[in-house]
């Protein structure tokens, strides 16, 4: 079977792609559809950088669930020795499997560099939002109070905040993974600690909306107890009664020391913005119907402080995106074998002036994906401001 052209290569990516085309097409129909009733993300649909960000982010996103569907091989057991660094096209040898060519190549290992590729988005996404996401309810639940109360609490936290940010960020994040200071048990004790603020967070949200409501609020209160430290003992200490929840320990050591690195940058950006919101006419208004701090803070300044934190989100996400690559290119905090793009680039690199095809595909999508998010939030930032 002769080796294919770049025409019939990009015939067959884009095939391959089709559930994900589909998935695009629809979300774009709907949401310009009824954009008007979408508010903020609506309204991004008004921006042409916004839009292009969007589509970028969500292809990823889209080719991240569907990856199963997508690819040709599969990305860690198909190892066929044969097609070590193969070029793009390149047929297998006996013609027989799930796809009868490599699309972008081989590997150095003879793995398909196209299923590696897709799959690599999956291995990045199952972290980044979730972990930029912890990272918000550190940075939320502790950037609130100090910004609105102020004094030797915001002073000693300010200080710890900046005494985390003055240490190089890609040492620390490197620092924090590696084998002996995870043989310590650090990254566990973090987990145990930074796990807690989401249920934290949530009872406090809940506890302030509804403390006039008091069967409503127990309710709640009980009901994200239960779940949360359901969650949180799966998650943090392996230990889920039921066997359901569980983080693989090299993710949670990656997961922490994102959560742990981020944190203090969304602390004082929360804190900043508090200070700001907190001199306005409609929280003095607050205050003399008699409304308790944590209501003011969670329901009068949170929400109006809502746009510049998608926006740091987005980009925070694009961070942590680059940051996972390099600790895959190290090679730490993820297994060998594993698809993650950093490690597929490191790779890819060690004959990249022989065969520059396993390395490029990999660099390609993560420059695209954190391209995607730096638009995106652009968008996001640019609709904000016609608020």
């Amino acid at each position: 079977m002769e080796t294919l052209s770049w025409g019939p290569i990009i015939a067959g990516m884009v095939t391959q792609l089709m559930p994900v085309w589909i998935a695009m097409v629809a979300t774009f129909a709907l949401s310009i559809t009824f954009k008007r009733k979408l508010g903020l993300y609506g309204k991004l649909f008004d921006s042409p950088i916004g839009m292009t960000g969007f589509a970028l982010v969500l292809f990823w996103v889209l080719t991240a669930i569907m990856a199963d569907l997508v690819i040709t091989h599969d990305p860690i057991r198909d190892v066929i020795s044969q097609m070590k660094n193969k070029v793009p096209g390149t047929a297998l040898p006996d013609g027989d499997g799930r796809y009868a060519h490599y699309l972008l190549g081989g590997d150095i290992l003879g793995r398909d560099v196209f299923s590696r590729m897709i799959m690599g988005a999956r291995e990045v996404l199952k972290i980044a939002p979730a972990a930029t996401l912890f990272a918000f309810m550190v940075g939320i639940t502790l950037g609130l109070p100090a910004g609105y109360f102020g004094g030797t609490f915001d002073t000693v936290l300010s200080f710890i905040a900046n005494l985390v940010l003055a240490f190089p960020v890609i040492l620390l994040f490197y620092l924090l993974v590696t084998p002996e200071i995870v043989a310590t048990g650090i990254p566990v004790y973090l987990a145990a600690v930074l796990f807690l603020f989401p249920i934290i967070f949530l009872t406090i949200l809940w506890n302030s909306r509804f403390y006039v409501q008091p069967m409503k609020r127990n309710i709640y209160i009980a009901l994200t107890l239960i779940i949360g430290f359901w969650l949180y003992s799966g998650l943090a200490f392996d230990a889920d009664p039921l066997g359901l929840i569980s983080m693989p320990s090299n993710i949670l050591i990656v997961f922490v020391s994102v959560v742990f690195v981020n944190s203090p940058t969304v602390f004082r950006i929360v804190r900043g913005i508090v200070l700001d919101i907190k001199t306005r006419d409609y929280v003095a208004a607050g205050q003399t119907r008699g409304e308790g701090p944590w209501y003011i803070m969670l329901w009068e300044i949170l929400p109006n402080a809502r746009g510049p934190l998608i926006v740091d989100f987005c980009l925070r996400i694009g961070y942590t995106t680059i940051l996972l690559g390099t600790l895959g290119f190290f090679g730490l905090g993820v297994s060998p074998e594993s698809s993650n793009w950093g490690s597929t680039i490191n790779d890819g690199r060690k004959l990249l002036s022989i065969y520059p095809h396993p390395a490029l595909p990999p660099a390609l999508a993560l420059m695209t994906l954190v391209l995607g998010l730096n638009l995106l939030a652009d968008g996001l930032r640019e609709e904000s401001l016609k608020d």
